[in-house]
């Protein structure tokens, strides 16, 4: 069953290492890490004051679904979600179960890289207004005519950096390259180019358009490279339904599209911090998107979908 009250921020018997704009981090040992997603939500890079229901439960369990998808063909850091071997594996957080049951995973602890590997199918967003003003994605010239939200083809591999603060920076590859090592750019590159090929396909079958998405990596102490953090969700990922797709503008987004509407059209609020307090239908309104997502995408409702067991080795 999903949990009910909805999470602006955990508290839990274990040792805080990183509180994000929606994840909080805990250790639980040497090897490994508890993420439990809270319904915390921002936009503009601005945390918002009220949480939006079941929105952590689906960045979660979405995750999982997918990784469960992918089988032993990829490597990546997830050791459980099911709550009771999370429960097994660290008794003291029996206690708190209601709060983290299904928003957390116990991952393997690794050392991320620190490139955001974007891949975009379409073109769309901070790649749009690039292009439109001056034809270029990250300095690079793309194909002239092309319209807002066209369809990339072949999809582009769109590296940024993961800024401290404000917004990250779309860069080159080349710039990957000078980061990373050319070994290491060509791996990070193939990688994500093959999970976003399997995720726009699967969408694809769900009538749903993958237009862009972004992955993460780290290294474990072993030196394996893991696919870390969520994976192909709403908030990493823009999902567009099929039937109301069209180049020429925007897209309806099937994620907290509802609440960027409402701020844009809000006079007075200068997108910095406090923001305003959301309205009771946008905040249920974006719930409603996150949870539609999730049941489109796995064909089964948030509220009775089992999540796989991993078990939890390392």
């Amino acid at each position: 069953m999903s949990n009910s009250a909805p999470v602006l921020e955990s508290e839990l018997d274990l040792k805080l290492l990183h509180r994000g704009k929606v994840r909080d981090v805990y250790e639980v040992d040497s090897e490994t890490l508890l993420m439990v997603a809270s319904d915390r939500v921002s936009a503009f890079d601005v945390v918002l004051p009220q949480p939006i229901p079941f929105k952590g439960e689906v960045l979660t369990l979405v995750t999982a679904w997918w990784l469960e998808q992918l089988g032993g063909h990829l490597d990546h850091h997830l050791l459980a979600v099911d709550p009771d071997i999370i429960a097994e594996r660290q008794p003291k957080l029996s206690a708190s179960r209601d709060l983290w049951k299904r928003r957390s995973m116990l991952v393997r602890k690794t050392d991320p890289v620190l490139v955001e590997c974007v891949v975009r199918g379409y073109i769309t967003g901070s790649a749009w207004k690039e292009y439109e003003l001056s034809g270029t994605l990250a300095g690079e010239p793309l194909a002239t005519g092309l319209k807002e939200s066209q369809q990339l083809d072949p999809p582009i591999f769109s590296p940024a950096t993961k800024a401290q603060e404000g917004h990250d920076e779309n860069i080159t590859y080349d710039e990957v390259v000078e980061l990373l090592g050319l070994e290491l750019a060509q791996q990070l590159r193939d990688l994500s180019q093959r999970l976003y090929a399997y995720g726009r396909d699967v969408a694809n079958h769900r009538n749903i358009i993958l237009a862009d998405t972004k992955f993460e990596f780290g290294f474990a102490s072993t030196g394996e490279l893991l696919l870390i953090d969520e994976v192909l969700t709403p908030d990493s990922s823009r999902f567009w339904p099929k039937e109301t797709y069209a180049t020429g503008r925007g897209q309806p987004s099937l994620d907290k599209q509802p609440i960027r509407d409402w701020l844009n059209e809000l006079e007075g609020w200068d997108k910095n911090p406090p923001a305003p307090d959301l309205p009771q239908e946008v905040i249920e309104a974006a719930s409603n998107r996150y949870q539609d997502v999730f049941q489109r995408l796995t064909g089964v409702p948030l509220e009775s979908y089992k999540p796989p067991h991993f078990g939890a080795e390392g």
